[in-house]
């Protein structure tokens, strides 16, 4: 290709051209600062400086100056609602909504502010309508979640698997809780009078599937169990009930405690507590619990008496010491006492009163006696699949707070 002079002349034009766009865009952008209220500059500092109260005082006088600046808007209903004024936030949001000439981006952005603040303020009703009015829009799958909690505090358990299949077709996502939502729908289920067992089955089977699709946790697995247990009992059939939990032993271990009680109960109807009592006797040697001990010990004092029990509690106690077993085994012995009407206070070999080492022990342990949340530490005398505190699912361990510790 050859050289053509005028080619010279092109250079020195076009850096020409792009220094006077450069000034051009500098000086503009220099206007444009000029015209920005003091108030405005303030409010930046006041936020830097982490003085949220003097930045929002800043912030407001400079919407009164200019009150098309909707940037402005939406960071002041922010500092509201983090601030936990939420009747301000909303005034806010709503001033934003009632403009005739918003662009179509910002009436979204504004919708979807003003329905958080409906959740933050606990106004469900009107934060379920606002979410639901932009599920199609841009801010869709932030909606869909922030319904899902919605449902999930209402325990509308049909219309939270609704938006989690609505979800999943948005996003492809895990939704590790859908499998308790099944759960929590053939729970109410099993409890209605009379009981709808079709649907039952339905929702349990639905809640297998989700496990699976989702990654099944001993958790889960053991809830679906404890279910079916509980379907079968209903319907009378106590050899599936036996089966489903007897197989939770052999699935979650962890969770043997949860299931001893009824597992125990099953099998004296069958004839098989004998067979049982060894069973878990064996499971507590594999994986010790408070809980299975205490259904241990109070069947070998049942069944066998004194003697027996104490031997086994003295084993355990010593391999793993407790004042929660050693809590429970005095209550049990206390209540034996009352049922045959006479003073059986001494442990055997010892000449302690059992009333009063009771109460002594119990007084410590009354604290420790609860199931903890591992993510915000809620304590609970029952067991939860999902936190009263937190609303976190299977954050529960199936120990007491003695153990963990």
């Amino acid at each position: 290709m050859d050289f053509e002079p005028w080619w010279l002349i092109i250079v020195p034009v076009l850096f020409g051209l792009g220094w006077l766009a450069a000034r051009f865009d500098f000086r503009q952008m220099l206007s444009e600062t000029r015209t920005l209220p003091d108030s405005y500059f303030r409010g930046l500092n006041f936020l830097l400086n982490e003085e949220p109260d003097r930045a929002i005082d800043a912030f407001i006088e400079v919407a009164k100056l200019d009150p098309e600046t909707t940037e402005l808007h939406f960071a002041l209903g922010s500092l509201f609602r983090r601030r936990g004024e939420i009747e301000r936030a909303i005034r806010v949001h709503q001033s934003l909504l009632s403009r005739e000439d918003l662009p179509l981006a910002d009436r979204e952005n504004a919708q979807f502010e003003l329905a958080q603040d409906f959740l933050k303020a606990g106004m469900l009703d009107r934060a379920e309508h606002g979410f639901q009015a932009i599920a199609h829009t841009r801010h869709a799958q932030e909606a869909i979640r922030a319904l899902i909690r919605i449902y999930e505090s209402e325990h509308d358990w049909p219309r939270a698997i609704e938006a989690v299949q609505q979800l999943r077709g948005r996003a492809d996502e895990p939704v590790p809780q859908l499998a308790h939502y099944h759960c929590e729908r053939a729970q109410v289920l099993l409890e209605s009078d009379p009981v709808d067992f079709d649907a039952a089955a339905l929702a349990l089977d639905a809640a297998e599937n989700a496990a699976r699709q989702n990654g099944a946790t001993p958790a889960s697995e053991t809830r679906i169990r404890l279910l079916r247990a509980q379907w079968s009992a209903r319907r009378g059939d106590v050899e599936a009930q036996r089966v489903q939990l007897r197989d939770v032993l052999n699935t979650a271990p962890e969770y043997a405690g949860l299931v001893a009680e009824p597992l125990l109960a099953c099998c004296t109807i069958l004839g098989r507590a004998e067979e049982c009592l060894e069973l878990l006797r064996a499971q507590y040697a594999m994986m010790p619990t408070l809980d299975l001990f205490n259904v241990v010990f109070r069947a070998l004092r049942a069944r066998d008496g004194v003697e027996p029990a104490w031997s086994f509690a003295r084993q355990a106690l010593r391999a793993h010491p407790s004042l929660l077993g050693l809590d429970r085994l005095l209550e049990v012995e206390l209540s034996q006492e009352g049922d045959h009407g006479t003073r059986n206070s001494l442990i055997p070999g010892a000449d302690l009163d059992l009333g009063l080492l009771r109460s002594l022990i119990h007084k410590h342990t009354q604290r420790l006696d609860r199931y903890a949340c591992s993510q915000c530490g809620f304590e609970a005398r029952r067991y939860y699949w999902q936190c009263p505190g937190c609303n976190a699912w299977e954050t529960y361990r199936p120990r007491r707070l003695e153990e963990i510790r």
